[in-house]
C-alpha cells in the first residue's frame, strides 16, 4: 500500500499543489489527506468532474502549473468534453494530471454499474490520446511513474493520468469534520417518508447507501421493490428520471430521493424539472453535507440554500425541515399540493456499518418497477 502523505508530497515536489474534483470510494484515504492538509484555496472539492477539468484549466492560465484532478471512472465520462475541446493539444493545450479510482476493473468484483466503466477505462484514455500509469503500490516506483508523467505534462502541454486500483492506499481517516448537529440518520428520515406514501407512489432513487436503505427497508417490510428504481449509477439523474415518468404517468405520484452531492452536482435539472409543471413529482432532499458514501468528504450542501435554488427554478412549494414531526407534517402538506415540490430533509452523517446491498440486478430492479407502473390499479 501507498502511504497517502508520501504520494501527496510527490504531487507538490512536482509543481502539483492545486487539487480539485469530486470524492471516490477507491480514493478516499489520499482525498482525505488532501483536505485535511491542503490550504483550502487549493482544494476544491467540485460540483462534477467536468467542473473540476474547468478550474484546472483555469488554475493553468493563472499559474502556469497544472492541477490535480480525481475522479472515480464512472465520472470520466463528465470530463470526455472538457477533457477534448479545452485541454487537448489541438485546442488550448491545457496540462493537467488526472487520478482515476479504477472501480470494476476486470477480473476484480464489483457492483454492477461499475463492471462496464471498468472494462473500458484503459480504452477510453486511450481513445482520448491521454498518456497514463496504473499506479503501482511500490512507492518508489509509484513516485517514479508521477514524476514522468508530470514531466511529460508539462513539457508537451497536455492531460496526463494515473489509474488508482482498488486498496492502493494506506488508509487515513479524515480529520476534517463537517458540522452537523441533525436529529435524524438519513435512514431513518427516509423511513418516516416511506410510511407516509400511498401504495401507488413511485420511487426513483439515487445512487449510494440512500438506494441501499431503502431496499432494505422494504425488505424489513416484507414488501416488494417494484415500485423502486434504484438508480445504482449515474449520479445526478434521478431527478431527470423521475421527471421522464411522472410525465408519463400523470396518475401517479413521482417521488425522487435525492442526496446533496447528487443534488448539487446537475442542478440544471431542476429548472427543467419546473419547466414541465408535473404536478404529480415530488423531489425529497436527504442533505446530510457530505459525500458519505465515498469517504465523508464535504459538499457544499450546507453552504448554499437549496430550497431557494428550487423555488428560484420554479418549483411550486419548497420546505426545509429536520425533525420526524416535520417530516410527518410536510408529507401531509404535500398530499394536497400540486407539484414539482421539493422537500429538504437535514440529516446527520450515519449509515450502519452492516448495511447490506441490493440482491436483484439492475435488470431486475427495472423489469420489476416497469411492470408496477404500467399497472394502474
Amino acid at each position: 500500500m501507498l502511504n497517502v502523505e508520501t504520494i501527496y508530497k510527490a504531487f507538490l515536489d512536482n509543481g502539483i499543489d492545486f487539487f480539485t474534483g469530486v470524492p471516490d470510494s477507491l480514493l478516499k484515504n489520499i482525498c482525505a489527506y488532501i483536505t485535511d492538509n491542503a490550504p483550502h484555496h487549493r482544494h476544491i472539492i467540485a460540483a462534477n468532474e467536468g467542473n473540476a477539468i474547468g478550474l484546472a484549466a483555469g488554475h493553468y492560465l493563472a499559474t502556469g502549473n497544472p492541477a490535480l484532478v480525481y475522479m472515480q471512472n464512472s465520472g470520466l465520462g463528465n470530463t470526455v468534453n472538457p477533457l477534448l475541446s479545452l485541454a487537448d493539444a489541438d485546442v488550448y493545450s491545457i496540462p493537467m494530471m488526472l487520478m482515476i479510482g479504477w472501480r470494476g476493473e476486470p477480473g476484480v468484483h464489483d457492483e454492477p454499474q461499475h463492471v462496464k466503466q471498468g472494462k473500458v477505462t484503459l480504452s477510453l484514455l486511450d481513445a482520448m490520446g491521454i498518456r497514463y500509469e496504473v499506479l503501482k503500490d511500490d512507492e518508489s516506483e509509484a513516485i517514479s511513474q508521477i514524476v514522468t508523467l508530470a514531466i511529460y505534462a508539462k513539457t508537451e502541454k497536455v492531460p496526463v493520468a494515473i489509474v488508482i486500483r482498488k486498496n492502493l492506499f494506506a488508509p487515513y481517516k479524515l480529520q476534517t469534520k463537517v458540522a452537523n448537529d441533525n436529529i435524524l440518520s438519513r435512514e431513518e428520515a427516509l423511513k418516516i417518508v416511506v410510511n407516509h406514501l400511498l401504495d401507488t407512489d413511485m420511487i426513483v432513487s439515487t445512487t449510494g447507501k440512500l438506494s441501499r436503505e431503502l431496499f432494505e427497508y422494504r425488505e424489513a417490510l416484507h414488501q416488494g421493490h417494484g415500485r423502486d428504481f434504484l438508480t445504482v449509477g449515474s449520479m445526478g439523474h434521478s431527478s431527470s428520471i423521475a421527471l421522464g415518468i411522472a410525465l408519463e404517468h400523470p396518475e401517479r405520484r413521482i417521488f425522487c430521493f435525492d442526496g446533496d452531492g447528487a443534488f448539487i452536482m446537475h442542478t440544471g435539472a431542476l429548472g427543467i424539472v419546473a419547466s414541465q409543471h408535473p404536478a404529480n413529482f415530488v423531489h425529497i432532499l436527504f442533505n446530510n453535507g457530505a459525500h458519505e458514501s465515498v469517504g465523508g468528504q464535504p459538499t457544499i450542501g450546507y453552504a448554499i440554500d437549496c430550497t431557494s435554488i428550487a423555488k428560484a427554478s420554479g418549483y411550486s412549494d419548497v420546505m426545509t425541515v429536520h425533525t420526524e414531526q416535520e417530516i410527518i407534517d410536510a408529507m401531509s402538506k404535500i398530499a394536497n399540493e400540486k407539484g414539482p415540490v421539493l422537500l429538504e430533509i437535514r440529516v446527520k452523517i450515519q449509515s450502519r456499518d452492516d448495511l447490506g446491498r441490493p440482491t436483484t440486478t439492475p435488470i431486475e430492479n427495472k423489469e420489476a418497477f416497469m411492470e408496477t407502473l404500467c399497472n394502474n390499479k
